[in-house]
């Protein structure tokens, strides 16, 4: 018989799976398979009531660029883990939460108030929220992890559905990356929802502000100068940013 935390670990993506995208999940291919033509409207948005108090306090801290950035990685992400990895294990509810909140560390405000880096930033304000909503201790520590860990990219190790999940939908739409895993129909669909706004320069922009603030924060182990770059030239997504479709 399973216990609780052995149901907890299946429910909120607590699995671990490679962090080595690229030659431990994928094997050198682009893709585990092409990817359907999957619309906002056949991908479900919770409507647990957690969820649904944490998307309006989103609406409320979050502007609306970063709001609609948290949106996109939802719909995104759905569509990866859809597409390809259906035998994934993974809430919607929980993923929403970690979509809504990755970036609430970002805010003018919280930037500046503290000497931690964002996201670890934005792990302690998550885990405050939902503990006072009464969500879950596995489901807010899954968030909590996915938010801390949804920078960490590299070779070695594992890390959990949800936050390789988080971490793909978000390099997908900060920097186009493995952008052979969503079709282009669900990329023109979700814009149209969530419009980008000029995104890839309002998120440079926040990177050089949090590297000027605190030059040891963990978006420096992402370069300087090449990550605030490589999202600024996001060729995938440059038609967007100009309003094109």
């Amino acid at each position: 018989m399973s216990s609780d935390r052995d149901l907890a670990i299946l429910e909120h993506g607590f699995t671990p799976v490679p962090r080595d995208v690229d030659h431990e999940i994928l094997r050198g291919a682009k893709n585990i398979k092409d990817p359907a033509p999957l619309l906002t409207k056949d991908i479900d948005f919770p409507s647990d009531p957690i969820v649904q108090k944490v998307q309006d306090h989103a609406k409320e801290q979050l502007g609306e660029q970063t709001y609609n950035h948290s949106m996109r990685v939802y719909y995104y992400g759905q569509a990866i883990l859809r597409t390809q990895f259906p035998s994934w294990t993974l809430s919607s509810a929980t993923y929403a939460l970690a979509c809504l909140l990755h970036d609430i560390g970002t805010t003018p405000t919280n930037l500046s108030s503290t000497l931690l880096s964002f996201e670890y930033y934005g792990a302690f304000l998550s885990t405050t929220l939902l503990s006072s909503l009464s969500s879950t201790q596995f489901q807010t520590e899954a968030v909590a992890e996915a938010i801390i860990r949804h920078q960490d990219i590299g070779v070695t190790g594992n890390i959990t559905v949800l936050g390789q999940i988080l971490q793909l939908a978000t390099i997908f739409d900060n920097m186009g990356g493995h952008q052979e895993m969503v079709h282009a129909e669900t990329i023109c669909d979700v814009v149209k929802a969530y419009p980008r706004q000029g995104w890839s320069k309002c998120f440079a922009g926040t990177i050089r502000r949090e590297n000027g603030l605190k030059p040891w924060a963990h978006t420096t182990s992402l370069g300087e100068r090449d990550f605030p770059e490589g999202v600024e030239g996001n060729k995938l997504m440059e038609q967007y940013d100009q309003g094109k479709s």
